[in-house]
């Protein structure tokens, strides 16, 4: 176990200052994701154009994930957090600048790259702030970074309103953000390995471990990514609703992900992990289930917030048992990450070719399976119902506070 300088009411003030963090990361997401028309248009692209374009997204925070637990490792945890979030927040302007598709792509890898290192090191520090407290709080952190993507898809919205050029809304974005987020991360916990502490490999495959628990993760995801771009379309297409309940299908589910996100730690604590992502994947099979039979759009607006409501603890539960499970936590979380990437990225897409050769109800049909299979394989996910790590090397946590 790690040496704690301060406890109690730190520890707390620590958590408060992470999920800070969260909430600022989500709102880059949540601007930019309002802004994609304008992106579009600026740069000349087709929908094909700008979906290659887009996939760079997870490439490249595929590709710098795995280095981040070593950049943490030689300069704690605080120092690598502000670094990689101020890099996340000021890479909003970049796709703005882009003229075309090959300068998107690029944009859009250094936007990927940023957010992914920033992921890993964040995730990680809730990990660490959940040991010491002893209890579960990543769901609720994942929660403040849904909470923060609607803050800032909302200011997006009204940029757009306005008619706002993306190039001003997304500089404007980037200072008020930095400024936030740096803010927020001198409160966070600093990590710093032990003298003896190995450092992390600059590359190397995810561990086993890792494997497992983000196959979990990626069923989650796929689940996810699929709601959130095909529920609207399923709405329109397969049962005729209009244009703004399609809409407010996909409304409401991002905002029952977020209530679920922010009230599950309370569930986890009392119920373990693994019976939280057991009844988790009930609800989202039963969810599938009535989206798959739905005549109206009704049942099928219950389904997909069933959907989100069975979906929404997973990835955070999947997060804090890779950080638990090994001697490199954020080795583990860039592995579960990057499987959770992929799962985000190949979703959408293998929805629509699926939809292309059959219909929509098959596509959905395979995220229901997806879904049951939460239900089949949550034990993988034991290890985070334990508050610490086993045959770890010691890690120092400092701990932001008023020294004795």
């Amino acid at each position: 176990m790690g040496d704690v300088s301060g406890a109690g009411d730190d520890v707390r003030r620590a958590r408060y200052a992470v999920a800070a963090v969260f909430a600022v990361h989500g709102a880059v997401t949540g601007s930019f994701a309002t802004r994609v028309p304008w992106v579009q248009e600026h740069a000349s692209l087709s929908a094909g154009q700008l979906g290659f374009a887009l996939a760079f997204t997870a490439f490249g925070a595929s590709c710098a994930m795995p280095p981040a637990g070593r950049i943490s490792h030689s300069l704690g945890s605080r120092t690598a957090l502000r670094g990689l979030l101020a890099l996340w927040t000021l890479s909003l302007v970049l796709p703005s600048l882009a003229p075309n598709m090959y300068t998107l792509c690029l944009a859009m890898f250094a936007y990927g790259a940023s957010a992914g290192m920033a992921d890993v090191v964040m995730n990680a520090l809730g990990v660490e702030v959940e040991r010491l407290l002893g209890r579960s709080v990543m769901s609720g952190l994942h929660g403040m970074w849904s909470a923060g993507a609607l803050i800032g898809s909302a200011a997006g919205t009204l940029a757009a309103h306005l008619g706002a050029d993306a190039r001003l809304h997304f500089a404007l974005a980037a200072a008020v953000l930095t400024v936030l987020g740096l803010a927020a991360c001198s409160g966070v916990l600093d990590v710093h390995p032990a003298e003896d502490e190995e450092p992390p490999p600059r590359f190397t495959l995810p561990p086993r471990s890792a494997l497992l628990i983000g196959a979990v993760g990626f069923c989650a995801v796929f689940a996810e990514g699929a709601s959130l771009d095909w529920s609207a379309v399923f709405l329109r297409d397969r049962l005729d609703g209009s244009a703004g309940v399609a809409a407010a299908c996909t409304t409401g589910f991002m905002l029952t992900m977020a209530v679920a996100r922010i009230a599950g730690d309370t569930v986890v604590n009392r119920f373990g992990a693994v019976r939280t992502v057991r009844a988790g994947g009930v609800l989202a099979g039963f969810g599938g289930v009535l989206i798959v039979l739905a005549g109206r759009p009704a049942p099928a607006m219950a389904g997909f917030a069933l959907m989100g409501l069975g979906i929404a603890v997973v990835v955070p539960l999947c997060f804090a048992a890779a950080g638990h499970a090994g001697p490199h936590p954020g080795q583990a979380i860039a592995g579960v990450a990057t499987i959770t990437y992929t799962s985000g990225l190949i979703a959408p897409g293998l929805i629509g070719g699926v939809a292309q050769a059959t219909s929509l109800v098959v596509s959905f049909c395979v995220v229901t399976f997806l879904a049951c299979g939460l239900a089949a394989f949550a034990g993988v996910l034991r290890t985070a119902e334990h508050g610490g790590r086993t045959g770890v090397s010691p890690r120092v946590a400092e701990v932001p506070g008023p020294r004795p």
